[in-house]
């Protein structure tokens, strides 16, 4: 193995991570806040770690497949670490583990979080509430970061990978369609961050005008896009009680959920892309239907049949779908019916290419096809019977990479459901919080519902749930990989 292009990355990394502190500490210095020296240490340590590291690795361009695999999982790693430094220095979370916690949380835009329980935190006594600007911005800019992909980021900046960002780029997007988009890959990652940076603006003008401050719509902004789910609120976009504004977010949020390449190809004046494809037709299936039974089953609970109902129903199957999050309503106090099918969501998640979790829509798609084809072959045993998708074939190779996914993203549901059981966790809370953290989404059911956070959770469940948040994030395979004998002989 040839460490040397994986420090070089990872020392880039840091250090450009080090420089973005500079916002959280002139935002600190602004308010006058007492948090400013634990920015600046932040500050100091990722920039003189990271500069050295930089340097005395350059002019190292090669980058094979087996580096590549390496450089995307510690790429991650080392933005968690980097991202908990000020929530650890400034003594907002005195815990590293919860502060790792939180920071892992936010960089791979799950939006489960360890703050809001006064109990656990005495130093943040109104919980989200109590952490100064700084902070609510750093823990909002790391969501942001880490949505459009930390490695495509630097790609877009540094050209320091050569011709193997395109390994990079392949394993770090998420879903399974990161090769649709055909351009020179610097050319790409840089319109992919346009149109992200574009979509964000627009976004934080939007949630202004309709009456968010401008700080609270720049902080939830960063959110929705990346769908993270990192509210600044303890009662998320609940708090603001306010129409207008959670439609404005639903909106922002169905855009995140949609596969970029057909966002990069609409920029090109393909506008048809959208309507012919089929996995897009599906998302907007999904959505409307789901939402309707949602509303039909807490409207029967409630007997009401009224516009907060639909609402709520809409933004919750929205908010989950594209494993955002953010809650606009207890969707625990709603018919177990209502609840397994969020739970279900949670599991398929939003389209390939996009910035939300879960096993992607795509690949359920691809699943149930397969399915379909084997039962077929099962009465003709004889006939060639491919796995379509509207009128096109699908490779096998595919098939059998999703089986694969598939089977991974099961497994390590199952054990890590196991393992918060063993430690005491009731099975239902258990079950919520693994499917959460491998889907990315943030809130889960039980002990960890919409209006719960995971400060009680075991220290080892949330080393546990930090690395599903990771094999979620990175699709499995790249930190699977890694785990294999035959990779490190």
């Amino acid at each position: 193995m040839n460490f040397k292009p994986i420090l070089n990355v990872l020392g880039a990394l840091l250090f450009l991570i080090g420089v973005t502190l500079l916002i959280p500490i002139l935002i600190s210095i602004y308010f006058s806040e007492s948090d400013t020296l634990g920015f600046i240490n932040s500050f100091l340590i990722c920039t003189c770690l990271g500069a050295p590291v930089w340097f005395f690795t350059r002019n190292n361009k090669s980058l094979s497949n087996k580096v590549g695999f390496a450089v995307v999982t510690f790429s991650w790693i080392t933005a968690a670490l980097a991202g908990a430094l000020p929530f650890y220095l400034t003594g907002a979370i005195p815990n590293f583990t919860d502060a790792f916690f939180e920071s892992m949380s936010g960089v791979t835009t799950t939006g489960a979080s360890i703050i809001g329980n006064p109990a656990t935190l005495p130093n943040l006594p109104n919980g989200i509430e109590s952490l100064s600007h700084g902070l609510l911005f750093w823990r909002s800019f790391i969501q942001w970061i880490g949505g459009m992909g930390i490695v495509v980021f630097y790609i877009a900046i540094l050209p320091i990978l050569g011709s193997g960002g395109i390994q990079l780029f392949k394993l770090e997007v998420p879903g399974p369609v990161a090769d649709k988009i055909k351009p020179r890959l610097r050319e790409t990652a840089k319109m992919l961050w346009i149109v992200y940076l574009g979509i964000t603006f627009v976004n934080i003008i939007a949630l202004a005008l309709v009456g968010m401050p401008i700080f609270d719509s720049i902080c939830h902004a960063f959110t929705i896009m990346p769908t993270g789910g990192f509210s600044i609120k303890n009662a998320s976009i609940a708090y603001y009680d306010n129409y207008l504004i959670e439609f404005v977010i639903m909106f922002f949020m169905l855009i995140a959920g949609v596969n970029f390449s057909l966002h990069y190809k609409a920029l090109n004046g393909s506008f048809k892309s959208y309507s012919k494809d089929r996995e897009f037709i599906t998302y907007l299936f999904l959505i409307v239907s789901i939402s309707f039974l949602i509303f039909l089953s807490i409207s029967w609970s409630q007997n009401s049949y009224d516009l907060a109902n639909f609402r709520h129903s809409m933004f919750q199957t929205i908010s989950i779908i594209t494993t955002t999050g953010f809650g606009s309503a207890d969707y625990e106090l709603w018919p177990f019916f209502t609840q397994a099918v969020l739970l279900s969501l949670m599991f398929v998640g939003a389209m390939g290419g996009s910035t939300g979790g879960g096993m992607k829509i795509i690949r359920v798609m691809v699943l149930v096809k397969y399915a379909a084809s084997e039962t077929r072959r099962m009465l003709h045993s004889r006939a060639l019977i491919p796995v379509r998708i509207g009128k096109q074939s699908i490779n096998e190779d595919v098939v059998r990479n999703t089986l694969g996914f598939f089977l991974f993203f099961v497994s390590s549901f199952a054990m890590s459901s196991i393992a918060l059981t063993f430690m005491g966790v009731d099975l239902l809370s258990a079950i919520g919080a693994a499917a959460s953290a491998m889907g990315n989404i943030g809130p889960g059911l039980g002990s960890f519902g919409p209006t719960d956070n995971y400060a009680l959770l075991p220290q080892a469940g949330k080393w546990i749930l930090s690395f599903c948040m990771l094999l979620g994030r990175l699709e499995i395979f790249t930190v699977i990989v890694l785990l294999s004998r035959t990779y490190w002989k």
